[in-house]
């Protein structure tokens, strides 16, 4: 059976149901990838729009030509599968352009390839915090988007570009994409939630669970937990000695530094760890595999956001009609379903479903004022003492 007869049928099927735009894109998005199609309906569309334009242009005068390809690269696994699935698959067959995907393991390792290489290599990045932005900035990397080009940039949480736009003066290389939190996941069967509410940031270094505490294997969030563990502002540390002593004290407490999401939730699924710091979305993803999980986000504790990339040198227009389409709430709402983070759509400009607004994290009111981020100045500023520092000490230092 053709495509276009599949996509009739489940057209037929789905245009009654109340989420029947959405499950039609969703289901036409794997229908399309595993029929190997870069057209469709939607594609057809947009090829008739270009025939159509094309038609309409003065013959004498030169045209751009335009770019049929752009390289996307990401973290992999389940957050760039929901890329592949619910944004590039129905971005190419409406537009023609071709994404190309590449992961990496880290933004240093991810930075140095971009170094490595000439401008346009690589075009657009899943970024992760303001502090990569920023660095990205200070070695000459950025682009300056036409936000006329992203008219959906203005359903965004406000909150969530403002950053950006302060480390490059106003303009914009990228576009908030979604965001969560690290805080502190606990196994409800061995720890109580009340126990957590009133420990905060000191319940990783409770004796209580020795052996049974996890953490983060990153220099910024060990450093963050210690300096709030220790009474101190992490954004404004005043004594790294009581840091470093909190960090140590951490160590001996842990059983295992975890160092990616898949490990996270497999030490929390096998009960190696009672207690962790954890990233928002990884336990929602336990959650919605049916282990029951405790999470808690301490007045202390961290928030971050994630952001797409522009590099400099890049195709601009095919790049901007991406972000775009990227943004478009149908798509950012799938997305964000699969791999369980909020999207940067604003809740008070977009009808945001149950299922977004259930995950760890959310902000109902699109308010992030009551949530603490990394400030980027300050914690690129610190890197090369603290980044090695923090390897010695987990070492055993």
């Amino acid at each position: 059976m053709s495509f276009e007869n599949h996509a009739y049928r489940l057209f037929a099927t789905l245009r009654d149901d109340p989420r029947g735009r959405r499950d039609f894109l969703r289901a036409m998005a794997k229908l399309g990838a595993a029929a190997g199609v870069v057209g469709g309906p939607l594609g057809m569309a947009a090829l008739a729009q270009t025939q159509a334009q094309t038609q309409s242009r003065p013959q004498n005068r030169p045209q751009r030509q335009p770019v049929r390809q752009v390289r996307f690269d990401g973290w992999g696994g389940v957050v760039s599968q929901a890329f592949e699935d619910y944004a590039f698959a129905p971005f190419e067959r409406e537009t023609g352009v071709e994404v190309v995907s590449g992961t990496f393991g880290g933004s240093d390792e991810f930075l140095a390839r971009v170094i490595a290489n000439r401008p346009g290599e690589y075009n657009v990045a899943h970024l992760s915090g303001v502090f990569d932005y920023a660095r990205f900035h200070d070695q000459g990397l950025t682009s300056a988007l036409d936000e006329s080009n992203i008219p959906n940039l203005a359903l965004t949480i406000p909150q969530l570009a403002a950053p950006l736009r302060a480390v490059t003066g106003g303009s914009l290389s990228a576009i908030p994409y979604d965001y969560g939190t690290t805080g502190i996941a606990f196994n409800p069967r061995r720890v109580s939630a009340e126990h957590v509410a009133r420990a905060g940031s000191r319940i990783l270094i409770d004796p209580q669970f020795r052996h049974r505490i996890g953490g983060w294997d990153e220099w910024r969030t060990r450093i963050w937990y210690a300096a709030a563990a220790a009474g101190q502002n992490p954004n404004a540390i005043t004594d790294m000695d009581a840091v470093w002593a909190m960090i140590r004290r951490h160590r001996d407490l842990t059983v295992k530094y975890w160092s990616s999401g898949a490990e996270l939730m497999n030490l929390l699924a096998q009960e190696e760890l009672f207690v962790t710091d954890a990233w928002s979305g990884r336990i929602a993803a336990l959650r919605n595999a049916g282990v029951e999980m405790g999470f808690h986000q301490p007045a202390d504790g961290v928030a971050w956001q994630e952001c797409i990339f522009v590099l400099r040198g890049s195709p601009m227009r095919e790049c901007e009609k991406l972000l775009n389409f990227m943004l478009e709430p149908e798509v950012a709402i799938m997305v964000a379903e699969a791999q369980y983070y909020p999207p940067s759509l604003d809740p008070t400009k977009v009808d945001l479903p149950a299922s977004i607004r259930s995950l760890p994290g959310f902000v109902a009111d699109g308010d992030l004022s009551g949530y603490r981020f990394f400030d980027p100045a300050y914690w690129n500023g610190h890197e090369r003492d603290w980044a090695p520092m923090f390897s010695r000490v987990q070492k055993g230092w």
